[in-house]
């Protein structure tokens, strides 16, 4: 079956040629969506060291369209993902923000775009995709953190047939950066080998009340390392507002020829938020435990409170204190959010070195709501980030959005 699936759809999408244009209609056409999303990014990212800062500016393009589902016991259906990204500037001197690709001769590209398709299928309460995926679990998460998101390619299974049970189970083979056109085999951040490997995955989330619910995952990349994680989320009403409890817990060993290197590493996460109004603040505690720091996919983003907007918190022993605040002006002037958090992270060992770090971040974004201008995003992002074992940096990013429904 993994063959079938992830080499090209071929299946999938011979099938869908074969139905008849009153079939297609019915589900595959009417149910459709397409949105077209632009993005405009400045990204500063100034050295402390005395390095020199990296800074660019460039637009990107997502044209995300997909499909309903066909009629009938079995629906097929098709989705198509189109990126781009120009280049508004860069320099040799401080290219390498992750906006863009870099050539060898130290020049950014002018531009750089790709297109992921997925063929999907239904069959009752279980949803098949394969092709251009972007996985949001617990064990592996795309990053979007750039211009364009980070995509793998693969095949996953979802299924909801059972009351407040979710079940999902998938294989990946090929992974595109954020900054990229090319596909290569998967590979762990950190990793300077030329072998990369595929991902096996499978999970499930469980609703035990309308308050509690618990998810579990099983992640494996192949020859280098395996990872589970558990985690619960209460909500509790207390007083006007409502306590929001979410626990978080890894476990990652090597797997195979652990080409990477040995892994052992066990991380807890828990934060509390507690929410009146238009406020929330939380208060969080993680600790990684073991010999290695908490292995990932490279350059994907960790399932953690601590992922900030530089570092992540997650060297072989180290623990971390968190405090976070956000506040939405919904009231005084819809659209505008803001949010600020800190982390301060001790104890921690990097290739022998002690790690200590911390960083603040400070969003503030504003949503035009009506007028000519509705729907365009404007968001400035501000991370300062300290640490005893890799260069200190002060963060700037600007962000101008807007996404246009095409129908």
């Amino acid at each position: 079956m993994r063959e079938l699936f992830t080499r090209g759809a071929i299946v999938p999408v011979a099938l869908l040629a074969s139905w008849s244009p009153q079939l297609l209609a019915q589900g595959f056409l009417e149910d459709s969506q397409g949105k077209l999303s632009l993005r405009n990014y400045y990204f500063n990212d100034d050295y402390r060291d005395g390095g020199n800062d990296r800074r660019e500016w460039a637009q990107g393009f997502l044209l995300n369209l997909q499909s309903g589902y066909t009629e009938g016991a079995v629906g097929f259906g098709l989705d198509a993902l189109g990126l781009a990204g120009l280049k508004l500037d860069s320099s040799p001197t401080h290219a390498g923000t992750g906006l863009l690709p870099v050539h060898d001769d130290g020049h950014a590209a002018d531009g750089f775009s790709s297109l992921g398709v997925t063929a999907k299928m239904r069959i009752g309460d279980a949803v098949v995709k394969t092709g251009n995926l972007q996985p949001k679990i617990p064990v592996l998460v795309y990053n979007d953190g750039r211009l364009l998101p980070q995509t793998f390619r693969g095949t996953q299974v979802e299924y909801t047939g059972i009351r407040d049970l979710y079940l999902h189970t998938g294989h990946l083979d090929k992974f595109k950066q954020r900054n990229s056109s090319d596909s290569v085999d998967i590979y762990p951040q950190g990793y300077t080998g030329g072998k990369g490997t595929d991902f096996d995955f499978a999970g499930a989330s469980y609703k035990f009340t309308p308050n509690l619910s618990g998810t579990w995952y099983y992640g494996e990349m192949r020859e280098f390392y395996r990872q589970q994680f558990l985690g619960l989320v209460h909500k509790l009403p207390v007083g006007s507002g409502s306590l929001t409890s979410d626990l978080r817990y890894f476990i990652s060993n090597d797997a195979g020829e652990a080409r990477n290197g040995a892994v052992d590493a066990d991380m807890f996460s828990g934060l509390f938020t507690y929410k009146v109004g238009a406020q929330a603040i939380g208060v969080g505690y993680q600790k990684v435990t073991g010999d290695t720091a908490l292995p990932y996919t490279s350059v994907s983003t960790v399932y953690s409170f601590t992922n900030a907007g530089v570092g992540k918190f997650i060297q072989a022993g180290e623990q971390t204190w968190m405090l976070r605040y956000d506040y939405d002006f919904a009231a005084v002037l819809p659209g505008l959010s803001f949010m600020s958090r800190y982390y301060k992270g001790e104890n921690g060992d990097y290739k022998g070195r002690e790690a200590r770090e911390w960083e603040s971040d400070t969003n503030l974004r504003y949503v035009i709501q009506d007028s000519a201008f509705k729907g365009v995003g404007m968001e400035v992002r501000k991370a300062t980030y300290r640490s005893t074992y890799v260069s200190d940096r002060d963060n700037w990013r600007l962000y101008l959005t807007y996404d246009i429904a095409l129908w």
